[in-house]
């Protein structure tokens, strides 16, 4: 029997679940070779922002070569290190730099992010004035963390 594209399955996500489940489609875009992640900035239950990592607007994509660090091995460029080397953006900056783009504020909006900010990134969740994070995996960075609870931003760990 074909499924009926009209109905769901399983019950009615809560808002932080369905926001989560966009943000993974949008990493679905992605184009580091190392590391796929999806972001979104919401207002008032509204998308004001998207954001995947990989290489800046108009620069070679990861998988053309774009970035010598991810297209390196781990031995030479281990995961968490010499990000100063890596060409791509992450998808928290990019969903950032898009508002802006845009000219939308980001004051007082919530982060959904496939994967908690790096320290960069939480600088900059920060200064943009985000109130409020919902991730998933966490990135293996304490300095960012304790950033963003210093910064008092309310972090939240969906687990599903």
């Amino acid at each position: 029997m074909d499924k009926d594209v009209y109905k769901r399955d399983g019950k009615r996500p809560d808002w932080d679940e369905y926001f989560m489940d966009v943000a993974h489609a949008i990493r679905q875009r992605a184009d580091c070779t190392r590391r796929h992640v999806g972001a979104i900035l919401v207002k008032d239950r509204r998308i004001i922002s998207t954001g995947y990592n990989g290489t800046p607007r108009g620069t070679k994509n990861c998988s053309e070569g774009g970035c010598e660090r991810c297209n390196s091995s781990e031995e030479k460029y281990p995961k968490g290190s010499s990000l100063e080397k890596c060409a791509c953006s992450h998808a928290e900056e990019n969903s950032i730099v898009q508002a802006a783009l845009h000219g939308v504020s980001t004051k007082g909006a919530t982060l959904y992010t496939t994967n908690s900010p790096c320290t960069i990134c939480a600088k900059m969740l920060i200064n943009a004035g985000i109130t409020r994070i919902v991730f998933e995996g966490e990135y293996p960075d304490e300095l960012g963390t304790a950033l963003l609870n210093e910064a008092k931003i309310e972090l939240i760990k969906l687990k599903r």
